[in-house]
C-alpha cells in the first residue's frame, strides 16, 4: 500500500485519463449539462441516471446529464480533479482521496452496506468460504477502492493479518472476468448482479456476498466538484433532486427498472431480479449522511493506507444538500 502515498494530485498528474466511455446523454441541449463518472459500468446502484432519463425525469429537473463509466474510484477522483467530470459516484473510501488534494467534495450518502457487491470465483473453484481464501489472489478495480477494502475486510475478519488476501488491481469488470478464466486470480469483486449472470452462464459463483460482513457503513458516495458546487449550487441541488426522485421510482417500479437495468448492464432480467429487492433496499432516499457509518468509513481510510490517520469526516462532506437526520 506505500504507492499510495504521494499526494493524489501528483499521482493524476501522471495519469492519463480516458473518457471514450459508456456515454449516456439526456435530450435537451439547452438545458444545463451535468457532467457524471461513475466507479463502473456495471451496477445498479449507479443507474438512477439511466433510469431517471427513461422516465423523463432529469428533463422535469430542467438538467441533460452526461454519464461516463470508469475503471474505478481511481479514474473518478482523476477525472474530478481534472475538471473532466462536476459529479461522481463512487465509493465511501473514495473520500479519503479528498483529504490527499482531490479538489471535490461528498454532497449526499447514495447507498449503505454493500448488498450490491459480491465475491465470484470459477465454477468448479476449490474455494468453498470465505476461510478457503487465505492467501489467495482476489481481483479488485483500483488500490484503495471500495473493493480493495472490502477483499482486505475479509482477513482482518479472519485474523489472517495484512497480507493474508493478495489484492490484484485489474480495473473494470471485463478484465477481471478475463483474469478469471486465466486463473490470473482466484476470485474478485464485483456488482452482485453480474455474480448472477456469471451463475446463470456456469461461467462463475457468487461465494460471499459483503451485506453482512461490513453491517454498517457507507458503500457509495455523489461527489461534486469544489468549484462546480461553488458556481452551481443550484445545480448540484437539482441533480440530487433528480437523482432521488429517480431512486424513489425505482423502488415503485419494479419491471421497469430490472427491465432498463438488464439491458444497459447486458445481463438477463433473472440476474438483475435476483439483486434488485437487495440492492434497493441499501440505496439512500434523500442522501442523509449516516454518522456511525462515518466513522466505520474514516477507518478505512487507514486501513487501506490512504491516511495516516482517521480524519474528521466533516471535513470531507457537506451536509447543506440533504436532511439532517439526528
Amino acid at each position: 500500500m506505500r504507492a499510495l502515498r504521494p499526494t493524489i494530485v501528483a499521482v493524476i498528474a501522471a495519469c492519463t485519463l480516458s473518457l471514450s466511455l459508456v456515454p449516456a446523454r439526456l435530450p435537451g441541449a439547452d438545458l444545463p449539462l451535468i457532467r457524471v463518472g461513475t466507479a463502473q459500468a456495471v451496477s445498479l446502484a449507479f443507474l438512477p441516471i439511466q433510469v431517471g432519463e427513461a422516465a423523463g425525469i432529469w428533463q422535469r429537473e430542467g438538467l441533460q446529464v452526461e454519464s461516463s463509466a470508469m475503471r474505478g474510484d481511481g479514474q473518478v477522483q482523476q477525472a474530478l480533479t481534472a475538471g473532466n467530470i462536476d459529479i461522481g459516484l463512487g465509493s465511501g473510501p473514495g473520500l479519503g482521496f479528498l483529504a490527499k488534494g482531490v479538489p471535490a467534495i461528498g454532497i449526499a450518502e447514495l447507498a449503505g452496506s454493500p448488498y450490491n457487491m459480491a465475491l465470484m470465483v470459477p465454477m468448479d473453484s476449490p474455494i468453498k468460504s470465505a476461510a478457503d481464501l487465505k492467501g489467495k489472489r482476489i481481483g479488485v478495480t483500483t488500490a484503495g477502492s471500495l473493493t480493495d477494502w472490502l477483499a482486505k475486510q475479509i482477513a482482518v475478519k479472519n485474523q489472517w493479518g495484512p497480507t493474508g488476501i493478495a489484492t490484484v488491481a485489474l480495473g473494470d469488470t471485463k478484465a477481471q472476468t478475463a483474469a478469471l478464466k486465466t486463473g490470473e486470480i482466484d476470485g474478485f469483486i464485483a456488482a452482485t448482479e453480474l455474480g448472477y449472470d456469471m451463475q446463470e452462464h456456469q461461467q462463475g459463483r457468487i461465494l460471499m456476498n459483503f451485506g453482512a460482513t461490513v453491517p454498517h457503513f457507507i458503500t457509495h458516495v455523489i461527489f461534486a466538484r469544489n468549484d462546480f458546487v461553488a458556481a452551481h449550487p443550484d445545480q448540484a441541488k437539482k441533480f440530487l433532486d433528480g437523482w432521488f426522485r429517480s431512486v424513489a421510482y425505482m423502488k415503485t417500479h419494479r419491471a421497469q427498472t430490472i427491465s432498463i437495468a438488464a439491458k444497459y448492464e447486458e445481463v438477463s432480467e433473472a440476474s438483475m431480479g435476483q439483486s434488485y429487492d437487495a440492492i434497493m433496499n441499501m440505496m439512500s432516499s434523500d442522501g442523509a449522511w449516516d454518522n456511525a457509518a462515518l466513522q466505520v468509513l474514516a477507518t478505512s481510510f487507514v486501513d487501506l493506507g490512504i491516511l495516516d490517520k482517521k480524519p474528521d469526516p466533516e471535513t470531507l462532506i457537506t451536509r447543506k444538500f440533504v436532511p439532517v437526520h439526528i
